[in-house]
């Protein structure tokens, strides 16, 4: 018997954008497809229930794949493959497997040579590093720092550093709700003529992504409470 195939399958990062940015190709996915790992059921059904592909929801069997999900029990929940049926894995926000729980099940699918497939979609990552006007040649991404403040600034000064010296953008990210006091640390922890971009609520009506130096931003007033946003830092 043939094994299926495991679809990366990207979600929208922002409310009422899917018409803008999810392509036919995953539409035509989440229609013929009926086991998914997803990191939320309820989202995951309401993502799919918005696109208004008529697609039976009682006929689509869902399982956790999340941060908590453990190594071993991985092999289980891709059992689907091995028995001809093709899996989706459906992240919250963006592409699965990019600072995302999908990778694990990705990694274990090639041990056991399942064709994966992922599919192009809206990363915040990528949208924010396009924007930036920073080096597309060399980056880093390191998800979240640290929330102390004296551990936070002593890794804001080493990214800036391993910047400068390997000419590389830096990008993360903080939970939303402490995004402004994320922009105070930068703002006094990094050097004046380094260079920032703040991307926030990607792909949404009210999206913004703007560079400035540091210096220049401290002259700006930018309200970041509870909004997505990608930062990247780039010293010259």
């Amino acid at each position: 018997m043939p094994q299926g195939k495991l679809f990366l399958i990207p979600n929208v990062l922002a409310e009422n954008t899917a018409d803008a940015v999810i392509s036919p190709q995953v539409r035509e996915v989440i229609r013929h497809t009926k086991v998914f790992l997803v990191e939320n059921p309820r989202t995951a059904r309401r993502y799919i229930s918005s696109l208004k592909l008529g697609v039976n929801l009682e006929e689509v069997h869902m399982e956790i794949l999340d941060k908590n999900t453990a190594p071993e029990s991985v092999n289980r929940l891709l059992q689907p493959l091995f028995k001809g049926a093709d899996v989706g894995i459906i992240s919250e926000a963006g592409c699965p497997g990019i600072a995302d729980p999908g990778a694990l099940a990705v990694a274990h699918a090639h041990t056991r040579g399942i064709q994966v497939v992922p599919l192009s979609g809206p990363s915040s990552m990528f949208l924010a590093l396009m924007g930036s006007g920073f080096s597309g040649q060399s980056f880093a991404f390191h998800g979240y720092l640290p929330i102390d403040k004296k551990e936070r600034a002593q890794a804001l000064k080493k990214l800036e550093t391993e910047s400068l010296r390997e000419k590389r953008a830096q990008i993360f990210m903080e939970t939303p709700f402490r995004n402004n006091q994320l922009l105070e640390d930068l703002l006094r922890a990094l050097a004046p003529q380094t260079k920032l971009c703040i991307a926030k609520n990607l792909t949404a009506s009210d999206e913004l992504i703007q560079t400035k130096t540091i210096q220049d931003w401290k002259k700006t007033s930018i309200d970041l409470h509870k909004v997505p946003t990608v930062f990247v830092l780039q010293s010259f």
